[in-house]
């Protein structure tokens, strides 16, 4: 199979292994090391959200996955972005970010285990592979449209970057570019 003919539930599962990954990182990290597996982290937690928020989430809704339980996982998802910029405000040099980061790490793995059993499963019974390809493809595009670094300096006060900067910000760019995207490919 071809990335071009990816399923969108093998696309997110595997990125649930990317995050998995990245959040082992940062805690064995130290240093400048750790400061950029955090980054990374960020990014990809960006990317993987912004997507599943403006891509799959509406199409578990669309197939048979309550209201009750997207709303659920995306009460979960803005909790985790929050914990992020806390995170990101205190530093990972912080004495506590690392007890931090590990309450948000197990956050962050129940959410994915009960989003692949929520969610996934019922659009992998539920809606068309060439639904879930068309899926695939604009989860791929968020991931191309996605900067490389979460930290894009939007302004010269502190107060522009604190409004619109790292990570919220990330996060709330690539949702829009999402959607954009989306909208794009129904027109299409």
């Amino acid at each position: 199979m071809s990335e071009n003919d990816a399923d969108v539930v093998d696309l997110l599962v595997s990125q649930h292994g990317q995050i998995k990954h990245a959040t082992e990182r940062v805690l064995g990290s130290s240093g400048p090391d750790k400061l950029d597996s955090f980054r990374d982290l960020v990014r990809l937690l960006a990317v993987h959200e912004a997507a599943e928020e403006e891509v799959i989430h509406p199409a578990a809704r669309q197939h048979s996955v309550s209201d009750e339980v997207v709303d659920r996982r995306l009460q979960e998802e803005r909790q985790a972005e929050h914990m992020l910029a806390e995170l990101y405000e205190i530093g990972v040099q912080h004495q506590d970010f690392d007890a931090k980061f590990r309450v948000f790490a197990e956050g962050v793995t129940e959410h994915t285990e009960r989003e692949e059993k929520e969610e996934f499963g019922p659009l992998l019974l539920h809606a068309s592979q060439v639904e879930r390809v068309r899926l695939a493809r604009v989860v791929r595009f968020a991931e191309a449209i996605a900067p490389t670094s979460p930290y894009v300096r939007v302004g010269e006060s502190a107060m522009a970057n604190l409004l619109t900067g790292p990570p919220l910000g990330l996060f709330d760019r690539l949702r829009n570019a999402i959607r954009d995207a989306r909208i794009q490919s129904r027109e299409a």
